[in-house]
C-alpha cells in the first residue's frame, strides 16, 4: 500500500491522508511529490482522474479524496476504531468531519498551512467567523469527553486528523485561542505523528507564494 502526498509544509490534504494511516499504526509506502510541477500532474494522472493529492493506492484500489481514503482504513485495517465507538459520538464526529471537509473557506483561503512559517494576516468577520466555530467545536468536544481522553472523541480519531491542519494554521498565524481550544491544539501538536510531520516539513525548501499569506512575523 502507498500514499501519494505534495510538500508536507503545504500540503493540508496530504496530512489528513497521511494520519489517518500513521496515527493508527498502519503501514505504507509514502510518495511525496512536489505540489504544481509536471511531474506532479504526470504521476497523479496514473492514479486519479482529478489529479489531486492525496492518493491511496492499496492491492488494484485508488481512493482519492482525504476523506474517501479515511473512511476506506477505517473499514479496511481498523474495524471502525478510526470513528467513536459510541453511536452518538460517532455522528457528531462525523459531522464535524464533513464540517471541516467542506467548509470554512474564509479561513482556508486566508490561512493556508504553512508549517514553518510564522505569520500575521488581517482577520475580517468571516475568518473570524470560521475561528470562532473551530474553537467552539474544540472546546466542546474536550468538555463533553475531558474523563475519557485528551482528544476530541477520548481516543484519537479520524475526526483529530482531519483538524490537524488548523492545528498548524492557528500555530502559523498566532491564532489566539480559549483555555480549552488551546489545550487541545497542545495534545495535537505533541502527537508523535504530527511531530514527525513537522520535523519534514521543516527540512523542506520549496516555496508556493500562492500560500505565503499574511507578512511574516
Amino acid at each position: 500500500m502507498k500514499l501519494i502526498i505534495a510538500n508536507k509544509n503545504y500540503s493540508s490534504w496530504s496530512l489528513r491522508g497521511w494520519l489517518a494511516l500513521k496515527a493508527f499504526d498502519v503501514p505504507f509506502e509514502e510518495v511525496k511529490l512536489t505540489l504544481f510541477t509536471d511531474d506532479f500532474y504526470q504521476q497523479l494522472a496514473l492514479y486519479s482522474p482529478v489529479k489531486k493529492v492525496p492518493v491511496l493506492v492499496d492491492d488494484g484500489i485508488n481512493v482519492w479524496d482525504s476523506l474517501a481514503i479515511a473512511e476506506y482504513i477505517n473499514e479496511a485495517y481498523l474495524a471502525g476504531k478510526g470513528w467513536p465507538i459510541d453511536r452518538a459520538a460517532r455522528a457528531v464526529a462525523r459531522s464535524t468531519v464533513a464540517e471541516m471537509h467542506c467548509g470554512y473557506t474564509a479561513l482556508r483561503n486566508a490561512m493556508p498551512m504553512n508549517c514553518r512559517a510564522r505569520r500575521r494576516v488581517d482577520i475580517n468577520d468571516a475568518i473570524a467567523k470560521d475561528i470562532a466555530n473551530i474553537d467552539a467545536i474544540w472546546g466542546e468536544q474536550r468538555l463533553d469527553y475531558a474523563e475519557q481522553g485528551d482528544y476530541l472523541f477520548d481516543e484519537f480519531s479520524m475526526a483529530d486528523a482531519f483538524f490537524a491542519p488548523v492545528v498548524f494554521r492557528f500555530m502559523t498565524y498566532g491564532v489566539e485561542l480559549s483555555e480549552s481550544a488551546k489545550a487541545y491544539q497542545q495534545t495535537m501538536l505533541n502527537h508523535p505523528a504530527m511531530q514527525e510531520w513537522l520535523e519534514d516539513a521543516l527540512t523542506e525548501t520549496d516555496i508556493i507564494e500562492e500560500d505565503e499569506a499574511g507578512e511574516p512575523l
